[in-house]
Order: C-alpha cells, then sequence, then structure tokens
C-alpha cells in the first residue's frame, strides 16, 4: 500500500479530467466521486509512470504498454489490510490487463494506492455478492452485484 499526499496539482488535474467527462454512467456514486475518482487515477499515474488513456475499458497505460483500469473508493479512515475492494458486476466486460484500487479520503487530503490485480484472474479469486446481500463482516449491505477481494490479496504494480 502506496500512501500518497494529496496536492494542488493532483486536484486540479482530477477537476480537468472531470469536467472534460462529466457525469460517470453506472458509476456506484456521484457527484463529488467523480473527482474522487480521477484524483484516483491522477496518484496511481503519477507513482506508476503511466499515461492517461480515459477509455470505457480502461484509464492508464503503464510504460510496459499494459492497460489498467483503476477503482476509486472515498473514505473516512485509512485502509486497513482486511478491507475489501470491489469491482461491479456489470463493469466485468472492461478490456483491461489490471485493475489498480484507491481509497482517498473524504477531505481530500491523502489517497492510498492499495494494489493491482490482474483483470483476467479477479472474477476467479474475489468474492461474488449479489444486490441486497449483507455482509457481516463489514455490515454492508451491497448496493449491486459486485466482486470483493481483501485488500491484503492484491499485489504490487505490474
Amino acid at each position: 500500500m502506496i500512501e500518497v499526499k494529496i496536492t494542488g496539482f493532483h486536484i486540479e488535474s482530477a477537476k480537468t479530467l472531470a469536467e472534460d467527462l462529466g457525469q460517470l454512467k453506472n458509476s456506484i456514486t456521484s457527484g463529488d466521486g467523480n473527482l474522487s475518482g480521477f484524483i484516483g487515477e491522477v496518484v496511481t499515474s503519477e507513482i506508476t509512470g503511466s499515461s492517461h488513456s480515459n477509455t470505457y475499458d480502461y484509464d492508464l497505460i503503464l510504460p510496459s504498454g499494459k492497460t489498467v483500469d483503476v477503482k476509486t473508493k472515498r473514505t473516512n479512515y485509512a485502509p486497513r489490510e482486511y478491507y475489501d475492494c470491489s469491482v461491479a458486476a456489470f463493469n466485468t466486460k472492461q478490456k483491461c490487463d489490471y485493475y489498480a484500487f484507491v481509497r482517498v479520503k473524504n477531505d481530500l487530503s491523502i489517497a492510498w494506492i492499495l494494489g493491482f490485480y490482474e483483470k483476467a484472474t479477479y472474477f476467479q479469486d474475489a468474492k461474488f455478492h449479489k444486490k441486497g446481500d449483507y455482509d457481516p463482516d463489514n455490515r454492508f449491505t451491497f448496493k449491486a452485484d459486485c466482486y470483493n477481494m481483501k485488500i491484503s490479496n492484491l499485489e504490487g504494480c505490474p
């Protein structure tokens, strides 16, 4: 897990990307979730040396040419290794090589790049939850079908 102090540059870059894109369709969150999502992309791009290429299928292109879709969640707290990362079931058809998982503190002061996972095996290794299921581990009722994986199971940058 990599902790990144969010700077004015990160926020301004994310605002520009969010304005260019507009409201995200099928996003689990809305409104300022777009800004947090783009902050996740900006800090991941910076740390990995990747280029930004905002498509439906992926957000970043690593120096190796592999593609990454960044999944960002907002939080009030520093993430713990036993927290879950999620990919919504309606996003399983994205054509990317890896998922990157990021948490952004609600006050936009810190981002945590939690890790990466190869898309080809993510859905086999993750736990599936149906909309309406209740997860007693984190006291959460799922708002959509999704696949969850513990932060501790993620890998470093490919």
